[in-house]
């Protein structure tokens, strides 16, 4: 989509086309595919998934939920930024109604200086909440994924002690067998 907007190849509807007319071209044309290439992408991660063990899927949630939290940051940003936005394009036009000359000048440079001042600090304030929750969710995935392992590990060690002990088990009771058969045979042959 990029390549048919900035790079028109001759053989294209979007060439010698002006760049918001390859914008529309190129949209038309790709966004149609947008819902079946989501969609097919969906089915190969859920077959993947499915295939894999519990941690592979552990690996899929993490990341799913890692990159939900960080759009939604994102989309909290955005949605700050255009209310401040609005805010102060609606308070600079009706201070410039109100006031007209030096005073309308110094008015909007500290309206500017606010606006600037109140974007600084959404963008910290909401990108400390976003890394923060990331780094809550990758510390919990560590920890769970850790717990699962050390648990499979144990599980392993367990029916593999069961086993050792079961042959042993066996062993030492055919051993037993044998020498208790052996021992029988002996005074039957004495007596012969």
């Amino acid at each position: 989509m990029v390549s048919t907007v900035l790079f028109p190849d001759h053989t294209s509807k979007a060439s010698g086309e002006p760049l918001v007319r390859r914008i529309k071209i190129a949209l038309a044309d790709d966004v149609p595919l947008l819902r079946e290439a989501s969609t097919e992408t969906g089915r190969r991660v859920l077959h993947w998934t499915r295939r894999g063990s519990h941690l592979r899927a552990l690996l899929v949630v993490s990341i799913g939920t890692i990159a939900f939290l960080a759009l939604t940051g994102l989309l909290v940003f955005m949605l700050f930024f255009l209310a401040a936005t609005i805010n102060a394009i609606v308070i600079s036009l009706l201070m410039s109604m109100a006031a007209v000359g030096g005073v309308l000048a110094l008015f909007l440079a500290c309206v500017t200086a606010v606006y600037v001042g109140a974007l600084a600090i959404a963008v910290f304030v909401i990108s400390t909440a976003t890394c923060c929750a990331v780094l809550a969710v990758l510390v919990a995935t560590g920890w769970i994924g850790f717990i699962w392992t050390v648990w499979l590990a144990t599980k392993k060690s367990m029916d593999l002690a069961k086993h050792s002990i079961s042959v042993t088990g066996s062993a030492l009771s055919a051993y037993s067998t044998g020498r208790h058969s052996h021992h029988h045979r002996e005074p039957s042959k004495i007596s012969d």
